[in-house]
């Protein structure tokens, strides 16, 4: 009799849970729109969404701690003229964000330490170059204030943020509209999936194909393409027959999948999350209740189902923590922020481990936020290679410093408010006596009149 051979790994176990119902952020109107991206993002400061508005866009941007019911009054940002289509915070600085809209433009805002007291309505830099609606945003990964945006009119546009200038255009390579498009680890190549069915691997300052392929899924519904671990492509998309579908790809040999594995039915498309430091990819379809994950690795069938987080109430997107605002001592791997339609719920990803120590296999070292090279710099040819950072004693250090600097003013301003109190309290024990002996004095007078 054989026995089947499970598979080792040390996220076989990973599950996820929901937080608490006050760690929520309650009340909020999402958007209605009918568009494939996140409608949320996350920073270790701030977590934003986009909400309906009438009479344009906007988005609210909320610091973390901001937990529980959100006033409707709540100030959102509201320069653009359509409604948002995608936003996403800036790797390299907590407080700026870029926003693409329907009205054809990108606008970079930059949101104040504790939120927002008041509407924001004016960017820092409006970035118009697009001639149909902006639907993709991406950040460039190791090179500052370098931004992604891919519209509805087929181009891809680099900018440098700074310059607020379009500094490439792609605009001759896609034929159809782009579902997606993403940065490599470093930055030095472009994965776009299109409505064409085609897959293309681009050079982003020449704006040339390096190399493609055609039909990575058989099915007419979009595909979603990202970078995995050692240059090579996982796709999500459909099958003739409608099928739901992850498929893995080797760039230098496209003709064939390292592996192709049908999922489920539903027509929901699938949005891949994944983490380089764990080599796990999350798997959220917007309509769906439920959040799949997989394993990838070097060994056949290459990418290993791990398990599935379901709920009840189904997601209309979805924000991915950056693995540098995770709780290490709980052994928490992945955060994400479920949009439902009137809420937005974090569900937290973790590894059960009986250790309260420091767990290093989980935590490699991973990206930080400085970036590697500037945007004049790495427009010119200059790649640079993420600055690694490690949770133990890096991230987590520096948070307590910050927090250390603040508390240390607080005390500061506490010792000599509460000293000038016991300096006062101090006067006023010495003024004291004398009021005192005055007033006995007159209370003795009056006593003794009333005895004569």
């Amino acid at each position: 009799m054989s026995r089947k051979v499970v598979r080792t790994s040390k996220f076989r176990h990973v599950f996820g849970q929901p937080v608490k119902a006050d760690q929520c952020y309650d009340d909020i109107r999402i958007s209605q729109m009918t568009w494939d991206s996140n409608f949320c993002s996350v920073n270790p400061k701030f977590v934003a969404m986009i909400v309906d508005a009438s009479g344009g866009g906007a988005f609210i941007v909320l610091p973390l701690s901001k937990t529980g019911r959100i006033d409707m009054s709540l100030p959102t940002v509201c320069g653009h003229t359509g409604p948002v289509l995608d936003i996403e915070f800036c790797p390299h600085n907590d407080n700026i964000i870029a926003s693409g809209s329907e009205d054809c433009s990108v606008m970079i805002w930059e949101i104040p330490d504790g939120g927002l007291t008041s509407p924001l309505s004016d960017p820092v830099v409006k970035l118009d170059g697009h001639s149909k609606r902006v639907g993709i945003l991406s950040w460039h990964p190791t090179a500052h204030n370098v931004l992604m945006s891919a519209g509805c009119d087929n181009v891809i546009i680099l900018w440098n943020v700074a310059r607020g200038e379009a500094v490439v255009r792609i605009d001759s390579v896609h034929t159809d509209m782009i579902y997606s498009a993403c940065w490599n680890r470093n930055g030095s190549q472009i994965l776009t999936s299109c409505k064409d069915k085609k897959l293309r691997v681009l050079d982003p300052r020449k704006g040339s194909v390096i190399c493609e392929k055609d039909k990575p899924h058989e099915g007419s519904r979009p595909v979603r393409a990202v970078f995995v671990s050692d240059g090579k492509i996982l796709t999500t998309g459909f099958s003739r027959m409608s099928e739901r579908q992850v498929a893995l790809w080797d760039p230098k040999n496209f003709g064939e999948p390292l592996t192709l594995q049908e999922l489920d039915t539903s027509s929901g498309v699938l949005l891949p999350f994944f983490d380089p430091d764990t080599g796990i990819v999350y798997l959220c379809g917007k309509g769906d209740s439920s959040i799949r994950y997989f394993e990838v690795t070097d060994e056949a069938p290459y990418v290993h189902y791990l398990s599935m987080y379901s709920s009840k109430e189904s997601q209309k997107g979805m924000g991915y923590m950056p693995k540098r605002g995770l709780e290490v001592n709980k052994c928490e791997i992945a955060r994400f922020y479920k949009l439902h339609e009137r809420k937005c719920e974090p569900v937290v990803m973790t590894v059960p481990r009986k250790s309260d120590l420091f767990q290093e296999d989980l935590y490699p070292d991973t990206i930080g936020p400085e970036p590697s090279v500037e945007a004049d710099d790495w427009f010119s040819g200059k790649n640079g290679e993420p600055i690694l950072i490690s949770l133990k004693d890096g991230f987590v250090a520096t948070t307590k410093n910050k927090e250390f600097k603040v508390i240390k003013s607080l005390m500061a301003t506490t010792s000599s408010s509460s000293s000038n109190r016991q300096c006062d309290s101090a006067v006023r024990e010495h003024r004291n006596p004398l009021p005192v002996y005055c007033v006995l004095m007159s209370l003795s007078v009056l006593i003794g009149k009333n005895i004569l």
